[in-house]
């Protein structure tokens, strides 16, 4: 299969999970595929990208490793996606790549996964809590920030006064995930603390 008939393709994709699941499918099947899809999900003025993002996050869940040879593409026109229908499936595709990269079991995903990359996620994450654009994608974000906060030293800071700013104004829904966060950030807070205590005890002694 080509692009172009790839593109003809997605034209049956519809919201229906057992019809993105078949197309992704194709995919799995189908490795070299996904250069053109992450190609045709990128044309953001297209209608039929956002079909593209569904399809190209059905293959993520299945099997992330098929995204690998493409992350070069894929960080570099992240930020380039607006509609609501684009910007959830790739905030969930990074938020799968950020569990993926801190998780202690996925040395394959750590060195796929440059720092180029993921400062490029990082910054498509806030600009996804900063703009207008649905709780989904924002929660996709949240989850990603954190991780990624234990890399970056930056980020921790950042996403606490980013979620603080928009805590009054957001949905229940936001809320309810900003609480977490920052649940979590507090606690990430003191470690970094008690570690950084450590060491300085140590250099002292």
């Amino acid at each position: 299969m080509h692009k172009a008939e790839l593109y003809t393709s997605l034209n049956y994709v519809t919201h229906s999970r057992e019809k993105r699941l078949k197309m992704a499918r194709l995919l799995l099947d189908n490795c070299h595929l996904v250069r053109p899809l992450m190609e045709i999900a990128f044309e953001v003025e297209d209608p039929l990208s956002s079909k593209a993002c569904w399809v190209l996050e059905f293959t993520a869940k299945q099997r992330l490793s098929c995204l690998f040879p493409h992350l070069d593409f894929f960080t570099d026109r992240i930020g380039s996606v607006q509609l609501h229908s684009s910007v959830r499936p790739v905030a969930k595709i990074c938020e799968s790549l950020a569990l993926c990269f801190f998780s202690e079991q996925k040395k394959e995903c750590r060195e796929a996964l440059t720092d180029t990359h993921l400062e490029k996620m990082a910054t498509a994450c806030f600009d996804w809590l900063i703009g207008e654009h649905k709780v989904a994608a924002k929660a996709y974000s949240m989850t990603s920030l954190l991780l990624l906060g234990e890399k970056f030293d930056w980020i921790h800071p950042e996403l606490h006064l980013v979620i603080e700013q928009n805590y009054t104004l957001g949905s229940a829904a936001y809320k309810a995930r900003a609480r977490h966060t920052l649940t979590k950030l507090k606690k990430a807070e003191s470690r970094k603390w008690v570690a950084g205590r450590r060491k300085w005890t140590k250099l002292k002694a």
